[in-house]
């Protein structure tokens, strides 16, 4: 038998492509069907073992790197995000999974991507000039938002519908308005995140979990934003609880603060007909009131309970047992849509915008019209088929 073929690269490049793509030692080598005790030798310095060519060449794949990445001298310092994301103040290493982990470095990939596309087409990028303060009163940043992208009380009663869609369409297109970009994941657990906020001066991304109903993704796109004015790239969930680090616990609250305060306004829900009508700390709320209000502000029933708790109109005994029945009622409804879903044609070019948002995909097609890119290249950005591209302008609402 030959002699295995070591490949020499340094350990430290293995650690950080694993460490990057969100695996342990124990995971990674499972994947790799190799012994955990060997990767770890592999990651150590003063080992002399390393893996040999086609185990570099497994791990390249399977931490989505190139495999040039693992020659270089030192790990790459480029790519900050994933360490801005997750380390706070006064907080350790958190973890992610490989899904989310993707999910982050793909969303900054596009947004290089973005600039580049920008630049050839000659098109300036503004600045995000908003701004907001942890220590700001936030009902005063959730008027400031609403001023900001222009929404009016009466634009946004314009929004209404069953599911929450026209409400979450509107807002997506006046923040992306103010230069940031808005993608959806499909690849992330709900229980896990949310979103993602990845804060820049210039085209700051955020990106909700599609995995979640629609008027939750509404309530994510306006923490992320709020997380974007306070210039913190972050990690959500939406859920604040003691076992957060403090300072963590803290930017989470805020941004669940404003978030509430951009959807709901204190002055106009308390101006509700149906509000007016229930006394402090009540009880009485019924099934059809609380699904009146969050249609009303294309929220989720337990958004309009949290901010009714908010302002001492219900308790929170109220709350906590609503809020069980709403979790109940979540999971028998995306039971029924995944039955559903089995027999539902999908529609590609549609997706790919919901995905991707329209300004990177008219940055993509404006680039493509012009010949400085080609119809293979567009589809390989947008991982959508050839066939489909025709169909994405209109979809974009372009053409």
């Amino acid at each position: 038998m030959a002699p295995r073929v070591k490949a020499l690269i340094s350990p430290a490049l293995i650690t950080w492509a694993r460490d990057t793509a969100g695996f342990s030692i124990a995971e990674a080598a499972g994947k790799l069907d190799v012994d955990p005790a060997t990767l770890s030798d592999w990651e150590n310095p003063e080992h002399e073992d390393s893996p040999s060519i086609p185990q570099l060449r497994k791990l390249a794949v399977l931490f989505k790197r190139p495999l040039a990445v693992f020659y270089l001298p030192e790990p790459p310092t480029k790519f900050q995000v994933m360490r801005d994301l997750r380390r706070l103040p006064g907080t350790g290493l958190r973890h992610y999974s490989p899904a989310l982990q993707m999910e982050i470095r793909a969303a900054a990939e596009r947004r290089e991507l973005a600039l580049d596309l920008a630049a050839d087409l000659d098109e300036d990028i503004p600045k995000f000039s908003l701004m907001a303060d942890l220590n700001e009163d936030p009902e005063v940043v959730g008027q400031r938002i609403r001023a900001a992208i222009g929404v009016t009380d009466d634009l946004q009663r314009n929004w209404r519908d069953a599911d929450g869609r026209t409400g979450f369409n509107a807002w997506r297109s006046r923040i992306e308005a103010t230069g940031t970009l808005v993608f959806q994941s499909a690849a992330i657990d709900s229980e896990e995140a949310s979103g993602f906020a990845l804060y820049n001066e210039t085209s700051p991304v955020i990106s909700v979990n599609r995995k979640d109903a629609l008027t939750r993704r509404t309530f994510s796109l306006l923490h992320e934003f709020a997380h974007l004015m306070i210039h913190v790239s972050g990690v959500s969930d939406l859920e604040t609880d003691a076992k957060r680090p403090p300072e963590d616990q803290a930017i989470e609250v805020f941004c669940n603060q404003v978030a509430a305060a951009a959807l709901m306004p204190r002055a106009s829900l308390i101006a509700e007909p149906t509000v007016a009508q229930h006394g402090v700390r009540s009880e009485a709320w019924s099934d059809a009131e609380i699904g009146d209000l969050s249609r009303r502000y294309g929220v989720s029933r337990e958004a309009v309970l949290r901010r009714l708790l908010t302002f001492n109109l219900t308790t929170d005994a109220f709350y906590t047992r609503k809020r069980g029945q709403y979790i109940a009622e979540f999971h028998a409804q995306r039971a029924r849509q995944r039955e559903q879903a089995k027999d539902i044609k999908r529609n590609m070019p549609l997706e790919t915008v919901s995905h991707f948002g329209k300004p990177l995909v008219r940055m993509l097609l404006n680039n493509y019209w012009q010949d400085r890119m080609t119809l293979s290249a567009v589809s390989g950005y947008l991982g959508l088929k050839v066939k489909h591209i025709p169909k994405l302008a209109k979809a974009a609402g372009l053409r």
